[in-house]
């Protein structure tokens, strides 16, 4: 679809690009009534007025987006931070957009190009709904990070390029691992459990490692965090946790999702008088510093942050330069065992 651009606004109106300016710049000498009808047609087209257009001779403007889903989990904040590092190296400025679990990602994109007038984009966190058609009305390159493997099977992997860890793989880890301890009721609790979200490979993993098991799957421990507070945060971990244990239902380990949530799941188990790991044992998934500092340490699935962020604005600024086309770039993942998981009693 073509973009629309101030000259069409203008056309369709049957005004001049000045009066459509001036609509859009609130200046007071232009009539109510035209000045409604402009406003309105922006509003129908979806138009976005490009604040840059003053200075397109005067700024040959380098900029990377970040746009995040679920900004108050820590994995980002690391990523966040070596990507700003390595952007900053290229003498280009970092434009940082926290997108909410609601938002859509790919119009929050769309409006950032025109704004800001981007070189590229790299998406944090979510999960892949997006049409390619959506897709393909981002005229910058673009990287998918943290969330490669969560994309469409139906998508052309021409589209687009991703860098992550392989979830459903690692999850399958980590739940097979806790089985080995002698785990049999194990809980799961997800940040999302969505079509093509990271939430759902991590429940595939863990569901296939019960199943090889021969452990049967249990729906009543699957538990999904509350939506309107903050998916990825040690409070969802904590209520969720919370609600698990007061159902009644029998586990001996629990399986966060995130590491962000294993924390506040633990802070529930401890205020109903439960040991970790000798009662529940508890793991986690990302590897971040506040599980390896928690008391008790949390088990975890660790992703490797620090290589999985520069290799994801390296081939940002390759494909940028034209050195690169679409590549997508699995990375391994590690399983770390720490103090919060121990044999199952009995």
């Amino acid at each position: 679809m073509p973009e629309i651009t101030i000259k069409d606004i203008a056309k369709r109106c049957g005004v001049g690009i000045s009066t459509v300016s001036r609509a859009i710049n609130n200046h007071p000498d232009i009539n109510p009534e035209t000045k409604n009808m402009i406003m309105e047609v922006i509003r129908t087209t979806g138009f976005v007025p490009n604040n840059s257009a003053r200075n397109l001779k005067r700024i040959d403007a380098k900029s990377i987006a970040v746009l995040v889903k679920g900004i108050t989990n820590p994995l980002f904040s690391d990523m966040i931070k070596i990507i700003e590092e390595e952007t900053q190296k290229k003498k280009y400025s970092l434009v940082l957009k926290h997108v909410e679990y609601y938002e859509d990602e790919v119009d929050v994109a769309l409006e950032l190009v025109k704004e800001k007038r981007l070189r590229g984009i790299i998406f944090l966190g979510g999960y892949f709904y997006h049409s390619k058609e959506k897709i393909g009305n981002l005229t910058v390159p673009y990287i998918f990070s943290t969330i490669g493997t969560a994309v469409p099977e139906d998508m052309s992997r021409a589209l687009y390029s991703s860098i992550a860890v392989d979830d459903k793989k690692e999850s399958y880890a980590i739940t097979s691992y806790l089985i080995g301890l002698g785990h049999k009721d194990i809980a799961i609790i997800s940040a999302e459990s969505e079509i093509n979200s990271i939430g759902q490979l991590r429940l595939e993993g863990y569901r296939d490692a019960l199943k090889k098991a021969g452990i049967a799957f249990n729906k009543n421990l699957v538990r999904c965090v509350e939506e309107d507070i903050e998916h990825y945060s040690m409070e969802n971990g904590y209520i969720t946790a919370k609600k698990l244990i007061e159902s009644g239902e029998k586990f001996t380990a629990i399986f966060a999702t995130a590491d962000i949530l294993a924390v506040g799941a633990c802070r529930a188990l401890l205020e109903a008088g439960l040991r970790i790991p000798e009662d529940v044992s508890v793991a986690g998934y990302d590897g971040i510093d506040v599980g390896k500092y928690y008391n008790p340490a949390i088990t975890t699935i660790k992703q490797p942050v620090k290589e999985m962020a520069k290799t994801t604005i390296k081939l940002l600024f390759d494909i940028v330069a034209g050195r690169k086309s679409c590549e997508h770039i699995v990375f391994p993942a590690e399983l770390v065992e720490r103090e919060s998981t121990g044999p199952a009693k009995g």
